[in-house]
């Protein structure tokens, strides 16, 4: 039986996050966004309210939530804005869920504990300059020597790039699978900024995300231990897959988060803008668009609900991931285009938040797969192309779904 109804924890932690965000992002969001100002405090206090390790289990530091919590969580920051969410997403999403699944014990105490308790920020780097959706494109290297493992390569697009403590890297560690584009020849590292050899830097000039860190990083013979390869060798096409299948996951919520108060922002200035002596409120094609949003909202995030309860029970979820987030990045591009257009010539400007979620959302589109990609993916887990990989259980939280 397939039920949505929120507990009273899921309500409280999204209060929580609401009374944050209305607090401590929203009265400054519209400057950091005009200085692309980057501002670390924040993600001390996400810490401090535990979002940063929540659907980690307690033993490794975490709050201990399910994954529909994860959703509400990223919802609720992306209301608020994206470049919130995007940290829940390469720090909890794409990294620490990876080291809970994939990691030996060494690894979970050494790097997911600080991480879940905010000590630390963690990212993930499979992204190049001539690699994205190919992802056996990638020309970053691994050579082994000895113990170690020797580093080599340049990721390109990483958010908190300039910033975070921990990075996933992804690299050939076999030659000859390379020029084979076998994808079973790439492995996957955990590397600290500190190492000797590892260097980044922030890009600007971004179109959206402007108060949040968009780099790259690079490594030239960066040594590793072999203890921080996580999995086993040419296992890292698997674990980057299950990464992407839970960032995919935290964007369809947040984007969620951006057709709700696309929605919001819309009917709080239909109902005081007046025109022709009355609101526009009252116009038929208003309506229309604000009753568009509506239905887009609540489809989207049945969607991503759907596959947040398919995660709890241990269900394979990587096609309703990818459906949630197509559908959901795809309609908050459109809802927040209605927003401005019913905003008008204000929508254009920063006067009001709704041209700042039109920028910011466009991101969403592209990364973690691109809308075309997951158009074909779709179509070809209908024509029975394409199979969904066995889940790996194991959050705790699955307590919530199973009481």
């Amino acid at each position: 039986m397939i039920d949505f109804e929120l507990t009273e924890e899921h309500i409280a932690l999204q209060k929580t996050v609401k009374e944050f965000c209305a607090g401590e992002v929203a009265p400054y969001i519209k400057e950091w966004d005009e200085k692309a100002y980057f501002e670390p405090r924040i993600f001390e206090q996400m810490a401090e309210l535990g979002l940063l390790g929540v659907c980690i289990p307690e033993e490794y530091g975490g709050a201990g939530f399910d994954y529909i919590s994860l959703g509400l969580v990223c919802e609720e920051l992306e209301a608020c804005d994206t470049f919130l969410r995007v940290a829940m997403s390469v720090h909890v999403g794409l990294n620490s869920l990876s080291l809970l699944t994939w990691g030996t014990e060494e690894q979970k105490q050494k790097y997911l504990v600080p991480q879940a308790k905010g000590e630390k920020l963690a990212t993930f780097g499979l992204t190049e300059p001539n690699a994205g959706s190919d992802v056996v494109g990638l020309r970053s290297t691994a050579r082994r020597d000895g113990d170690d493992w020797i580093l080599n390569g340049e990721k390109m697009w990483i958010s908190l790039a300039d910033v975070a403590d921990h990075f996933l890297f992804f690299a050939w560690t076999d030659p000859e699978k390379q020029k084979a584009r076998d994808h079973s020849g790439i492995s996957c590292f955990i590397v600290e900024r500190t190492m000797p050899g590892f260097s980044s830097g922030t890009i600007h000039g971004k179109m959206g995300i402007r108060a949040g860190n968009t780099g790259y990083f690079s490594l030239q013979d960066v040594r590793v231990p072999h203890a921080n390869m996580l999995g086993n060798e040419g296992e890292g096409f698997k674990i980057a897959m299950f990464s992407l299948e839970n960032g995919r996951y935290t964007v369809a919520a947040g984007a969620v988060g951006v057709i709700r108060a696309s929605r919001d922002a819309a009917a709080d200035y239909a109902n005081t803008r007046e025109v022709q002596g009355q609101k526009i409120a009252n116009f038929q094609l208003v309506k229309q668009k604000i009753a568009e949003m509506e239905a887009d909202f609540e489809m989207t995030r049945l969607l991503w609900l759907k596959c947040g309860w398919l995660k709890n029970l241990g269900q394979p979820s990587a096609k309703a991931a990818s459906l949630a987030k197509w559908q959901a990045t795809t309609r908050s591009e459109k809802a927040a285009s209605m927003a401005i257009e019913v905003h008008g010539a204000n929508g254009y400007t920063n006067d009001y938040p709704v041209e700042r979620y039109l920028r910011n959302c466009k991101a969403a589109v592209i990364y973690e797969g691109t809308r075309d990609i997951h158009t074909l993916m779709q179509a070809d887990w209908v024509l029975g192309l394409k199979k969904e990989p066995k889940p790996r259980v194991t959050l705790p939280a699955y307590k919530a779904a199973n009481a």
